[in-house]
């Protein structure tokens, strides 16, 4: 649509730079400058020009704003998202979870099953956590289905209600209310939902048939049954969950495919690189199979970890250099079987990842939420001995500490930085053309959200991140959004920083402006639960 057809009587503003990652008719996807104009009205972008047109080619009453060399791309769509809302809102929340989100030009989350309690696993469970959702999201959220032992016959019934897809866990996920998953649980699932518009996930890992198994008890807070080393060393961490773990969990999934030949299956966080070649001829033998790797995998290593530093565990673990390096290569390579790059923001309270004293960075006695007018002070204060001895007893112990790292917002940054020193390095990574694929035109696909997100083209919601890949700056705890001012990349440099995020043609959020940045005064985002066509 030009700009002569564009209607007089709107409202529109339009955005102007030399530098924009707009999508083409034919879904690729070219660096360019661009104009983009917005109904203020709709929410929608109603003209793309691939030039930078003058103020004076649009209505006097239009909003114009040049961009200058800054970056428009699409608002990123972060597929995999703990938000823990309601139950454990004291691990994070809605409000504080997006906020976070928007502050680094996501405009639309996925919120996973779990840890929220209840879980996703019922359209009753779903509707309360819409419930609990209502009036406090910065950013549009959708959010996903779990599948777990007994709940095959709530999976369809989820589907109408307008869940993107669907997660289950091949090892125990270190929450009771959302258990592993058997071979005959996934088989069910998957002739439950085949030829179904939705993406059945798993999280691939399982404990091989050998010996001299690590045990079962490994991802809760227990250590496992024969770790071999000292408990707070990261190498033990790390060895307690080896690659064979996700090896053999893709292996049982793929061999189970058959059973599902018109569903899309996907792999969540894919750690190990051993995986990437089992995922590949599966994929040249047919198998409509994915994966996606996380911004942490990306852009820390194992050798960077500090004895005793919780904050760096997850399951899977971050491994070697080595590792990573092959992440990156697949993430470019032609026939990739990763499609898409997320977060797992999956953030816990600063005193269940049980640092060490040097390493604490806020005094957690004293920290009081009340984002959902809920004060769970009670559950923070340790006011016995008895606690306070068990705490300091586990500080810095990899196996008791909570697993999960907070990055919700922080992607984009990331994902710039990392590219750029391998560029350096190496002389091949990720453009800023392979990132708005990886982390907002296929996330946007993988939950049957393109027809309106993910992308800078006419039609779709003016979800827009204006980004300065040129400034430097580094992460301090009290640039953090999220509830919880805990991270692994707390003191980390990045070049490259979010300065606006739009969402459906409303600016939400300027680095710098009033109120931490957050220009509007309440939150704008809504609730995704159409049902999924495609």
């Amino acid at each position: 649509m030009g700009v002569d057809a564009m209607p007089n009587s709107a409202p529109l503003t339009v955005l102007a730079t030399t530098r924009a990652v707009l999508t083409l008719p034919d879904d690729s996807l070219v660096l360019t400058p661009a104009t983009i104009t917005v109904s203020a009205e709709t929410g929608k972008i109603v003209a793309v020009e691939p030039t930078v047109l003058p103020k004076t080619s649009f209505p006097s009453s239009a909003t114009y704003i040049d961009y200058g060399s800054k970056l428009l791309i699409p608002g990123l769509v972060d597929a995999h998202v703990h938000l823990n809302e309601p139950g454990r809102t004291e691990w994070e929340g809605f409000n504080t979870g997006t906020r976070a989100a928007a502050s680094g030009g996501v405009t639309t989350v996925i919120d996973m099953p779990l840890n929220a309690i209840p879980p996703t696993t019922t359209v009753a469970n779903f509707k309360e956590k819409l419930a609990a959702s209502e009036g406090q999201c910065w950013v549009d959220v959708g959010f996903y289905g779990g599948v777990i032992p007994g709940n095959a016959d709530d999976l369809l019934p989820l589907v109408e209600a307008g869940v993107r897809g669907f997660k289950g866990f091949l090892i125990e996920s270190g929450v009771d209310e959302f258990p592993a998953i058997s071979s005959n649980d996934i088989a069910l699932a998957m002739k439950t939902l085949n030829g179904t518009p939705t993406t059945l996930m798993f999280h691939a890992e399982m404990i091989p048939p050998i010996s001299d198994s690590v045990g079962d008890a490994v991802q809760a807070s227990e250590p496992p049954l024969a770790p071999h080393g000292d408990l707070k060393t990261y190498q033990t961490f790390l060895e307690s969950r080896p690659p064979v773990f996700e090896t053999c969990a893709i292996d049982e999934i793929i061999s189970l495919s058959h059973l599902a030949s018109n569903l899309h299956l996907h792999i969540v966080h894919l750690s190990a690189i051993q995986a990437i070649p089992i995922l590949k001829a599966a994929r040249k033998q047919g198998v409509n199979i994915t994966a996606e790797t996380c911004f942490h995998y990306l852009g820390l290593a194992a050798e960077g970890v500090e004895d005793g530093d919780c904050r760096y565990k997850c399951c899977p673990p971050i491994r070697e250099q080595i590792n990573q390096d092959g992440l990156w290569d697949e993430l470019i390579a032609p026939d990739s079987c990763i499609r898409t790059v997320v977060s797992d923001h999956s953030p816990c309270t600063p005193e269940l990842k049980l640092l060490p004293s040097h390493l604490q960075t806020m005094d957690t006695a004293h920290i009081r939420h009340s984002d959902s007018g809920v004060d769970v002070s009670a559950d923070l204060e340790r006011s016995t001995l008895e606690k306070e001895a068990t705490a300091a007893a586990s500080s810095g112990d990899f196996f008791a500490a909570w697993g999960g790292i907070s990055s919700v917002g922080l992607g984009l940054p990331i994902m710039h930085t990392a590219s750029a020193l391998r560029a350096k390095q190496t002389g091949q990574a990720p453009s800023l053309v392979d990132m708005v694929r990886l982390c907002c035109q296929a996330t946007a696909k993988q939950v049957g959200l393109y027809h309106r997100k993910g992308a800078l083209k006419v039609g779709m919601d003016a979800d827009i991140c204006v980004f300065d890949d040129a400034e430097e700056w580094m992460l301090q705890s009290k640039g953090m959004h999220w509830k919880n001012k805990c991270s692994p990349w707390e003191g980390h440099k990045f070049q490259g920083r979010v300065k606006e995020t739009w969402l459906r043609g409303q600016k939400i959020y300027e680095h710098g402006g009033l109120n931490h940045g957050f220009v509007c005064a309440t939150p704008v985002g809504e609730a995704i639960v159409e049902k999924r066509t495609a």
